[in-house]
């Protein structure tokens, strides 16, 4: 049994990761932030069962708090549908970047796509500046394109459908 949690709220300066294991009797959790190492905590427990029991309880009390699964590392092994998310994120996010446009709505896409690519930001967050330009998108989005299992699904998506993301980026309350 293994989780891996993030919680990301760039606007606060937060992108932190928690991640528990179970391997017989013992339960270990790591923390921290994105991208730095973790601190280590093992907890013995009396049996397998106690410690798969106190695994769920605290993965609960996470995702009440906020946090969401993940995957310490993006590779050809992650879930199609969660890379193609996170392709469709920064195609709106290409959009703020191109308008200059870094409103509240430009946070909350940066975040859901930070929960998907845990991304090292450093220890002090400047969310205005993560994408500088639409290359800094552009090399993000090739980057994750080339993780897709096969050519169809990287070309799938069309001028169309871009043009129309990005008009969706300038009616905010459409989002």
């Amino acid at each position: 049994m293994e989780t891996y949690l993030v919680y990301v709220d760039a606007a606060n300066n937060s992108n932190k990761f928690w991640s528990a294991k179970v391997e017989q009797n013992n339960l270990t959790v790591q923390w921290g932030r994105v991208g730095y190492q973790a601190q280590t905590k093992v907890h013995s427990c009396s049996s397998h069962q106690q410690a798969a029991f106190k695994y769920h309880k605290l993965i609960a009390e996470k995702l009440m708090k906020g946090y969401r699964r993940s995957q310490p590392i993006i590779d050809s092994s992650c879930e199609v549908y969660e890379m193609k998310r996170a392709i469709e994120l920064l195609d709106f996010l290409r959009c703020y970047v191109e308008q200059k446009k870094f409103n509240a709505v430009y946070i909350d896409l940066l975040n859901q796509y930070l929960k998907i690519v845990p991304t090292p930001l450093g220890m002090q967050i400047d969310p205005y500046t993560i994408y500088n330009t639409v290359e800094d998108v552009d090399h993000q989005r090739s980057l994750l394109t080339s993780l897709l299992p096969n050519e169809s699904i990287k070309t799938e998506q069309s001028a169309v459908s871009k043009s129309f993301r990005c008009w969706m980026s300038g009616n905010d309350s459409l989002l």
